[in-house]
C-alpha cells in the first residue's frame, strides 16, 4: 500500500476529510481535500482496524474497498508496470534520476528514468514521486504504447528505487593542526 492516489480516494470513500483535526490556516486552505493528509488517514483507519482485530480483518476491510473503486485507479503504477516492461526487454531495473527546484512559491520536481545508461522517459511533478511515476508513465507510452487504457499486466513486486551512481566527492583537505587551549580560559595549555 504505497500509492496516495489510491489510498486518499478510500478516504474519500469514507468521507475521512470531514473528520481530520486541522488548524485554521489548512481547513480554510483545502486540506481536507489534500491527497497526502486523505492518504495518511486511511492508513490509520487500516493500522487501528490491525491493532483492534488483527490482519486477516485489516486486509478483508481494505480488499472490500480496494475492490469498490473505479479500474482505472488501480491502473496507475507506472512504475511497477515499468520495472516489469524493462525486466523483460532489458533484463535490468530501471533507475530514477531528478531534481528538484522552486518555482515561485512551490517545487517542482523533474524525473528522468534510465534502462542502463539509455534514457527512457522523463517526467514532471510537485512531487519526487509524481515526478517518477510521471517518467514512468512517459517511459511505458515510449515502449509499448497509449498505457492509460492499457490492461495491467500481473504485477511486479517493486523494490525500493534505484539512483544512479552519483559523482565521487573531492576528498577533503586535512584540517592545520591547533594547538590545545584551556576550554575555560581560552589560554595554551602547556
Amino acid at each position: 500500500m504505497v500509492n496516495t492516489n489510491t489510498l486518499a480516494q478510500l478516504a474519500e470513500q469514507l468521507d475521512l476529510g470531514s473528520y481530520l483535526y486541522l488548524g485554521k490556516g489548512i481547513a480554510k486552505g483545502g486540506g481536507r481535500n489534500l491527497k497526502s493528509l486523505l492518504a495518511n488517514a486511511f492508513e490509520a483507519v487500516l493500522g487501528a482496524v490491525f491493532l483492534d482485530a488483527g490482519y486477516d480483518a485489516a486486509y478483508h476491510y481494505y480488499l472490500e474497498r480496494y475492490r469498490a473503486l473505479p479500474s482505472p485507479v488501480r491502473d496507475e503504477n507506472f512504475k511497477g508496470r515499468l520495472q516489469q516492461v524493462a525486466q523483460e526487454r532489458f533484463g535490468e531495473t530501471p533507475v530514477y534520476d531528478g531534481e528538484g527546484a522552486r518555482v515561485g512559491s512551490r517545487r517542482e520536481y523533474t524525473s528522468v528514468v534510465f534502462a542502463g545508461a539509455e534514457p527512457l522517459g522523463t517526467g514532471h511533478g510537485a512531487t519526487k514521486q509524481e515526478a517518477e511515476q510521471d517518467a514512468a508513465r512517459a517511459a511505458l507510452e515510449t515502449l509499448v504504447g497509449k498505457v492509460s487504457e492499457a490492461p495491467s499486466a500481473k504485477q511486479a513486486k517493486t523494490s525500493r528505487t534505484r539512483r544512479a551512481p552519483r559523482k565521487p566527492r573531492e576528498p577533503r583537505k586535512p584540517r592545520e593542526p591547533r594547538e590545545p587551549r584551556s576550554r575555560q580560559f581560552g589560554e595554551p595549555i602547556e
